[in-house]
């Protein structure tokens, strides 16, 4: 699995912004936001921030629900997950963390 700073500079890309643009979106200079991504170890609040102006959320997954999560995020659900969820088209996320809603 891809470091946390390599998703968040992948996502950056995928949303075609420069490190500069960060500045507008969260009011982190370029440098500080280029310290971050490249070896930084920011602060919980910090990766918020960033995570909000990349428009993603930070999220705890539990190690047993992790390949399940990467199936339904990759949209290749294994036939388990299939199987234990017979309204999987219709909602891929139901049931994943051992909720009944």
């Amino acid at each position: 699995m891809r470091s946390l700073l390599e998703q968040i500079k992948q996502r950056r890309l995928a949303l075609a912004l420069k490190q500069q643009d960060m500045l507008l979106r969260i009011g982190i200079s370029r440098q500080q936001y280029q310290r971050i991504e490249s070896k930084g170890n920011p602060r919980l609040d910090t990766l918020e921030l960033i995570a909000k102006g990349l428009k993603s959320e930070l999220l705890l997954i539990p190690e047993e629900k992790l390949n399940a999560v990467l199936a339904v995020l990759a949209d290749e659900p294994s036939q388990a997950v299939k199987e234990n969820n017979p309204s999987f088209a219709d909602d891929p996320w139901q049931g994943l963390f051992g909720d009944n809603e």
